[in-house]
């Protein structure tokens, strides 16, 4: 058999095996069974639980759901809605400021807990009632915390750039501090829309009240005092603390990833334990349950995965494709536009963690043969990769405020999500044109890397 036949029957069979309904663990490991038994030798069917049980004893792979366990103490408790009040508190006489605190709070937790939906969880829960309350459109209310959310998956620490580390086999480290710069840049242009949609919105609420006398609460004007102000840091301080902790023993040295996740979880158990009584059976057990649910089945995609790039590569159907992207002899930013283009698309359909491990093999050769650096790769790929958590149809964070906020249409959900998708499409075009937004921090703190000019 020809392998353009090979490869077309593989990706077709995929396909339709996913499409079936059949979960993606299930699926990826169906069809690499599958084509195992029919076009590999037959011994090699012995071999699977090995497979599957080598690629996935990398150290690297423990943290997972170590740091999962973190988020799941973090995310199961008021820590959310504490941080998210402080923000409030703090930057409530800035014009827009209770959106702005609602992006600071996303990130901040975000950075926290390591988790997209967990983030759109914790802080909508509390958010989105609130800025309903005070006046703001519903359809901009979802979209700023489901946007804010997907920042669980750029800033560390981040599972998928925890897999993308291993599928790479680049330092988790520099992948981290990589994140953090185009993060913060995220934040700042949602936090300046927030504020551009705050006066857009106000206008339409001052015209309204001129018109027909119908005062808007986001006409009214709110005023905390400095005794409010500070009656909540004792909360959120102990968590923030643990934030730069994690941070200094990973970026210091001290520790390596799987020991600064098992030092952060640790830590969470002990503050929620002390901050808000946390500690009963009763009360650790629904989080140790999360965590094993979460964990497990993010292990079995991973493992399936890793097994369906196993005989991708065994076949030499990743090692084609490869050959066949450099032979359309692309220029370096049209080769780059096309492949994220297909990470687009494939977000319509797969969550992050699966486009990573099964486009690995494929994608990284020839962007690697290319020039492109792989860290700043990561970067941009995790980027689109976040349109694709607050796009139809999978659009994982759409489906959790749908959860939080079920009155709120699914049409005012997605225009208000369509700002932030642009948005991060601009992210990914300045740090096209200005690279060392995302290798400047890394190079301070790690030393610079060779790269291509």
């Amino acid at each position: 058999m020809s392998m353009l036949l090979l490869g077309s029957l593989f990706g077709i069979v995929t396909l339709l095996v996913m499409f079936s309904g059949m979960p993606i663990a299930f699926s990826l490991g169906a069809v690499g069974v599958l084509f195992m038994a029919l076009f590999m030798p037959a011994s090699s069917l012995d071999t699977v639980t090995q497979n599957v049980y080598e690629e996935m004893s990398s150290i690297t792979l423990l943290s997972i759901p170590l740091f999962i366990l973190k988020g799941s103490a973090i995310g199961r408790t008021r820590a959310g809605q504490d941080l998210y009040a402080a923000m409030h508190v703090w930057m409530g006489r800035i014009p827009g400021g209770l959106g702005i605190a609602n992006v600071f709070a996303c990130a901040l937790f975000a950075a926290m807990a390591g988790s997209s939906p967990a983030t759109c969880s914790a802080i909508g829960s509390a958010g989105i009632p609130e800025m309903r309350r005070r006046g703001y459109s519903p359809g901009f209310a979802a979209g700023i915390i489901a946007a804010g959310g997907t920042l669980g998956i750029l800033l560390p620490p981040s599972v998928t750039m925890i897999l993308y580390a291993v599928a790479a086999e680049q330092s988790l480290g520099r992948l981290f501090l990589a994140g953090i710069g185009p993060g913060v840049l995220l934040v700042a242009l949602f936090a300046l829309w927030a504020a551009i949609n705050y006066q857009r919105e106000y206008r339409v609420a001052k015209r309204n009240f001129e018109a027909n006398g119908v005062e808007s609460p986001l006409l009214l004007d709110e005023h905390f005092t400095m005794r409010e102000r500070f009656e909540i840091l004792p909360r959120v301080l102990p968590f923030l603390i643990l934030l730069t902790g994690v941070m200094v023993a990973l970026y210091g040295g001290f520790a390596t990833p799987s020991e600064t996740a098992g030092l952060g979880s640790l830590l969470a158990l002990v503050l929620i334990a002390i901050i808000y009584g946390v500690w009963r059976v009763k009360d650790i057990a629904p989080i140790l349950s999360a965590t094993l649910k979460e964990s497990t089945m993010l292990m079995f995609i991973i493992g399936m995965s890793l097994l369906f790039s196993y005989v991708m590569s065994y076949l030499h159907i990743s090692q084609s494709m490869a050959q066949w992207i450099v032979g359309l002899a692309l220029s370096k930013w049209l080769l780059l536009a096309a492949i994220l283009g297909m990470v687009i698309v494939m977000g319509f359909f797969l969550p992050p963690v699966s486009i990573i491990l099964m486009t690995s093999p494929i994608f990284l050769p020839p962007l690697k043969a290319a020039g492109f650096d792989l860290v700043w790769f990561g970067i941009v790929m995790t980027i689109v990769m976040e349109t694709g958590l607050i796009h139809p149809p999978v659009g994982l964070n759409i489906f959790v405020i749908k959860n939080i906020a079920p009155d709120i249409p699914l049409g005012a959900i997605i225009r208000g999500i369509i700002p932030f998708v642009v948005l991060m499409l601009l992210t990914v075009v300045l740090l096209a044109a200005f690279p060392t937004i995302a290798t400047a921090l890394p190079d301070l703190v790690m030393g610079p890397l060779a790269r291509p000019t």
